[in-house]
């Protein structure tokens, strides 16, 4: 029987409070073979007894280093000690950056759990991620949705969860459990390539941020994008039902076959602020191939007090805005 620690319980807790995954299920836990994933899995694999999990590990080489088959045979090897299935995925060629190695990584995951009838996928996402994406995130310029990017849980597809039960665990936390209990760590040296932002942000920004300013900065970074998913997630919400309220059901209203999609400004004109621009963002979301910009929100949110036919810039593809009367139409763009 495996000691039972502080940490064990810490994430039994968070698994049953938050509703993360229940008992019975069929848990993907996706395994880098680094201290968070190791943690992860050390923790998952004692707690099966108690939750009657069906586990498995799931490994995606990249390739983005000479010793990357080595270490998912490294990871295989553990999957072999724990009596756990191991599935493994290696790109055809190397993923060239953290984004596209995200979405890749996202797609074969789901596509694992669908195949071979998993409901959750596990990754070891921390207190610490969770802080130097507010971090990278603030840098880049967001708003509250890009500083509490990281869900305790997500839906990849309608029958799949993406979970994360330590995003309440900091990086010393997990070094400190892979320490006790003597986990083969897997270093992967790009962790450490300065040219990479979120290294620069791990090994440069939060030290010198802990140092000068907070010691405890990463967990209050943490707890920030914690507040802050809340109430993005009710602005949200209300926004939805702003929109149900100003998007026209019946585009006859505005004869014209052109029209692509309209808003009604004159109820949006009531609506504060901050929601305007949500219902904008998700009424741009319902026509267009690829979210907006806080430059094309803000011209958008413009013409609910432009004069009438006052027409907007093209949008990428070429539809206009223009606005008729009450209403603001998406016009296609000439042929």
């Amino acid at each position: 029987m495996s000691p039972w620690t502080p940490l064990h319980a810490q994430i039994h807790t968070t698994l049953r409070s938050r509703r993360l995954v229940g008992r019975n299920d069929r848990l993907l836990i996706a395994v880098s073979g680094g201290q968070d994933s190791l943690c992860l899995l050390r923790l998952l694999r004692d707690l099966q007894p108690k939750w009657n999990w069906d586990l498995a590990i799931a490994h995606c080489d990249h390739r983005w280093r000479p010793d990357s088959a080595e270490n998912a045979v490294h990871v295989g090897r553990l999957a072999a000690r724990m009596d756990l299935p191991f599935y493994l995925e290696t790109a055809r060629a190397p993923v060239e950056t953290e984004a596209a190695a995200r979405s890749w990584r996202y797609r074969v995951l789901e596509r694992i759990a669908c195949q071979y009838g998993f409901g959750a996928i596990a990754t070891g996402h921390t207190a610490s991620d969770r802080a130097e994406t507010l971090l990278f995130n603030l840098l880049r310029g967001t708003g509250a949705d890009g500083l509490q990017a990281l869900a305790w849980k997500r839906p990849l597809s309608p029958e799949i969860a993406l979970v994360r039960p330590l995003l309440a665990v900091t990086r010393s936390q997990t070094a400190d459990f892979c320490d006790r209990f003597a986990l083969p760590i897997w270093t992967d040296a790009t962790n450490h390539d300065l040219k990479y932002t979120r290294n620069r942000i791990r090994h440069e920004l939060l030290p010198y941020l802990a140092s000068h300013f907070n010691p405890q900065v990463e967990r209050h970074c943490a707890q920030t994008a914690e507040l802050l998913r809340a109430e993005v997630e009710y602005l949200e919400a209300v926004a939805a039902q702003w929109l149900q309220r100003c998007v026209s059901q019946d585009l006859e209203k505005v004869k014209s076959l052109s029209v692509k999609a309209a808003l009604n400004r004159e109820k949006l004109r009531d609506c504060p602020l901050a929601l305007q621009r949500r219902v904008m963002r998700q009424w741009w979301e319902q026509w267009a191939e690829r979210s907006p910009n806080f430059e094309r929100i803000e011209a958008a949110i413009a013409l609910i007090d432009a004069p009438n036919g006052t027409c907007s810039d093209p949008f990428p593809g070429g539809a206009i805005a223009r606005v008729s009367g009450e209403w603001i139409e998406i016009h296609h763009p000439p042929t």
